[in-house]
């Protein structure tokens, strides 16, 4: 019976090679740090208007706002499992190339809270290939979309989408690595589509934040046009993070401000701009410890990084963000330290419970590896 990869292959006019199949990434490893691309990285380390010479204790803060309900009441992740399941030839002239073929599960999902309790408010869950731009060479707009189709008709599957990643031959990455960028891509989009939904509904304002698991620096890649202004009650939270990047009063390199930043206090905010971000925006970031290290392996674990981008004319034309907005969001994320998924994750010190149970939510609801791979 001919299967999926073999179909494709006579569809594009290439050839399956049947080859072994692999998981190309396993993500959110408690042993894995997720190190950003210091490249086009321009920093101002005076990116508040009340900025503190060194670090702030948000303490008092945290017991004043403890009893007034919380703000953070939306929460969104995403994720993916992807795997590369066969390689195919094309001719180029006299010879042939060979080019993986990637499959991925994506899920994302945004929960509300509700009287202390979460409920899911969107969800989605898609497979996706990523394939070589050759399948298609002459750039036809509907050539996809048509396969996608084709496929889920005759094999009674749902694919969500296939995307092309390029072979050309610059920049010198693995296509593998290419493919898997693409499939990131994706959720990003559904996730930036979440946030669009959320804002278009009216149910994010001053006391309804949203917090994203992660960062909010989705690169120019998008295929949907990002609005900043989406994000004025939308702050990413990181439980991973480059100490390598983190920088003092003076712009320079210092991990050592977080390593040693005390229980419930905060760094200053540095404003960064990345050049592969879109429109050149700028973040305001700052890192927050949420548990003492005292009772972690590590220094950096119990501090978040958190960033906002620059929304307002005020804090883009300043390129700075108000102190007292910093100092209401960190107090709030201090509110909740408590209760802790400790023994459920090995990430737990970094964790806040929303995010935990939402990112449980969505991951719940992958298929196992042998079950998807074998759709194949």
């Amino acid at each position: 019976m001919e299967k999926i990869l073999q179909f494709i292959a006579k569809e594009t006019g290439g050839e399956s090679y049947r080859t072994s199949r692999m998981e190309l990434d396993i993500e959110n490893s408690s042993e894995l740090i997720e190190y950003e691309v210091p490249a086009e990285i321009v920093s101002k380390h005076a990116g508040e208007t009340r900025p503190p010479k060194n670090y702030f204790s948000l303490e008092e803060h945290a017991k004043n706002f403890s009893s007034s309900g919380q703000i953070l009441n939306y929460f969104l992740d995403g994720s993916r499992h992807v795997y590369k399941i066969d390689d195919i030839a094309y001719n180029h002239g006299v010879r042939k190339m060979i080019y993986p073929i990637v499959a991925g599960q994506v899920v994302a999902g945004c929960c509300r809270r509700v009287d202390k309790k979460l409920h899911a408010e969107n969800f989605s869950a898609e497979i996706v290939l990523a394939v070589p731009d050759v399948t298609n060479p002459d750039s036809h707009k509907g050539f996809f979309p048509a396969l996608v189709s084709k496929i889920n008709e005759r094999f009674k599957i749902k694919i969500s989408k296939i995307l092309p990643y390029k072979t050309d031959s610059k920049p010198a990455e693995k296509f593998e690595d290419r493919a898997v960028a693409k499939i990131m891509e994706h959720m990003h989009n559904t996730e930036i589509n979440f946030v669009a939904e959320l804002v278009r509904r009216g149910k994010l304002d001053q006391k309804n934040y949203l917090v994203k698991d992660g960062s909010l620096e989705y690169k120019v890649l998008t295929e949907r046009k990002f609005n900043p202004k989406n994000y004025s009650f939308v702050i990413g939270v990181s439980k991973k993070f480059n100490p390598l990047l983190v920088k003092n009063s003076k712009d320079k390199n210092d991990p050592g401000l977080v390593a040693d930043l005390p229980l419930f206090y905060r760094t200053p905010v540095t404003i960064f701009e990345r050049g592969n971000f879109h429109e050149g925006n700028k973040f305001a970031v700052w890192y927050v410890r949420l548990r003492d290290k005292k009772y972690s392996d590590s220094p950096f674990d119990g501090v978040v990084k958190v960033e906002k981008i620059l929304v307002t004319d005020a804090e883009r034309d300043n390129d700075k963000i108000d102190s007292d907005d910093v100092d209401l969001l960190s107090a709030y994320l201090i509110n909740e330290r408590n209760p802790v998924c400790y023994g459920a994750d090995g990430r737990w010190a970094n964790h806040i419970y929303p995010i935990f149970l939402t990112e449980s939510f969505i991951k719940s609801r992958f298929i196992s590896a042998e079950t998807f791979l074998n759709l194949f």
